[in-house]
């Protein structure tokens, strides 16, 4: 498949790392020659530098016989003029682009985008895949990564275990027998820093991440055998009212259950719109470092703070100082992946990654076709991938333990005609089953050739 990724920076550099690890044909396109140029020494793409939305540069990446366009760069309205230009001048097929304004997002307007007026196939925002990423997390307290997958009757949870864990030395297969009508599949561990898909023989222990598909009725259960415990939700503060804070504001508001939310927003501006939009809500316009604010906004008592200013520094430290007042969990954005290792020696319970749930996003329109929902696991180190099994797929009529899957690729749920199966060695994988398959970054390719996308719909 020939791509081209408009727009260097993070998200682009992420996708294009994704996509010629698979050994698609991709270019990278920037206006900035020093983003370029990391790109083309870092991985095995071709960099052309120049204006995303000009004829003659998408021209010279080769648009004329491009299968996709993917414009993510920092302007709303390049990314839409390229997608237009991709489509009239040079008919690429696919192209999806990256929009930030909330007014270009308004439901009242999804007609902008057909194809006789702006022909975007998929936009993608990223303050509301935040914003949801946020809620999934304040729904989940005691994991520090959670998804849906099947239609929500399924969770995929990243669980930390602690010193009081009561499974702790305890191998995978004798878990499974102890908790025999638990129906939980643990696919992934990160231990000293290194993710792997654990076999049946693997034991648990403090300190580990796991990553585990649980049916949703399941979770308190699962937690409880975890060490862990599913707090409700009563009174939350979050601090930053821009479009990610006042979109989980807004989301809060909708629900049934009554949850208490407070806002700390230091622009006035930004502050008072946050206030007008929202009916129960109370904004409080101030600097969400400032302690007196926070014990005015009711920090102490909360059972989550929620830090999503635009700056990373400024979350981290507001997360700590909610903490040390007596908040019950914080959950913080995280732009730099490189501050991520901090986060557990700061008592941060658990951190939102704006890149990774965009590419996620992006991953999950680029694996179209029977693939369902796709899922970016830590920073790029694995896939979550939900799938529906094809008549020609080698998955197909065979049980799980024939199938020669690489190492680090692990079925973690499927469904039998709507309805959740365990994965078993002597589960029987049929057409039209749909399967969450968890894998390592490097072994995506061998999935997809088990699912056999790109031989049907590419």
């Amino acid at each position: 498949m020939k791509v081209i990724i408009c727009g260097a920076g993070q998200v682009g550099w992420q996708i294009a790392k994704q996509l010629s690890g698979e050994n698609n044909d991709v270019t990278v396109l920037d206006n900035n020659p020093a983003l370029v140029r990391r790109a083309t020494d870092t991985l095995d793409v071709q960099g052309i530098e120049g204006h995303a939305s000009y004829p003659d540069v998408l021209d010279k990446a080769g648009a004329r016989d491009a299968d996709m366009i993917i414009a993510a760069t920092h302007s709303d309205e390049v990314n839409m003029v390229t997608c237009q230009v991709a489509h009239s001048v040079f008919a690429v097929p696919r192209k999806i682009a990256r929009l930030r304004a909330q007014s270009y997002l308004t439901a009242i307007y999804s007609d902008l985008y057909r194809r006789d007026h702006m022909p975007i196939d998929v936009v993608i925002s990223p303050e509301r895949e935040v914003a949801e990423a946020a809620l999934r997390r304040l729904a989940a307290p005691a994991a520090f990564d959670t998804q849906s997958f099947l239609a929500g009757e399924v969770q995929m949870m990243g669980i930390h275990l602690g010193e009081e864990c009561p499974v702790l030395n305890t191998a995978l297969r004798e878990l499974s027998e102890l908790f025999s009508t638990l129906r939980v599949t643990v696919v992934g561990v990160r231990r000293d820093g290194h993710l792997y898909a654990p076999e049946p023989s693997d034991q648990l222990f403090a300190d580990d991440q796991v990553y585990c598909f649980v049916h949703s009725e399941d979770i308190n259960r699962m937690l409880e055998v975890f060490g862990k415990t599913q707090a409700k939700q009563e009174r939350v503060v979050i601090l930053g009212g821009g479009n990610v804070g006042l979109g989980v504001a807004v989301a809060l508001e909708a629900r049934t259950e009554r949850i208490r939310a407070k806002i700390i927003e230091k622009d006035r501006r930004i502050a008072e719109k946050a206030a007008d939009t929202l009916e129960r809500t109370i904004v409080l316009h101030g600097d969400a470092l400032d302690q007196e604010l926070l014990e005015e906004a009711g920090v102490t008592r909360a059972s989550a703070v929620l830090c999503v200013t635009d700056d990373d520094k400024v979350n981290m430290l507001s997360a700590v100082r909610a903490k040390q007042a007596g908040c019950a969990m914080a959950i913080c954005l995280v732009n730099d992946p490189s501050l991520v290792p901090i986060l557990t020696a700061l008592d941060i319970d658990a951190h939102i990654n704006p890149r990774s749930t965009t590419v996620s996003s992006i991953l999950r329109h680029i694996r179209h076709g029977r693939v369902r929902n796709v899922y970016s696991v830590g920073d790029g180190e694995a896939e979550v991938i939900e799938a529906q099994v094809l008549s020609t797929s080698p998955l197909a009529g065979q049980l799980i333990r024939d199938v020669d899957f690489p190492e680090g690729v692990l079925i973690g749920a499927l469904t039998k005609g709507g309805s959740y199966v365990k994965p078993l060695g002597d589960t029987r994988i049929e057409e039209g089953d749909v399967v969450t398959i968890f894998s390592l970054a490097s072994d995506v390719p061998e999935v997809e050739r088990l699912l056999q996308v790109s031989i049907d719909f590419f």
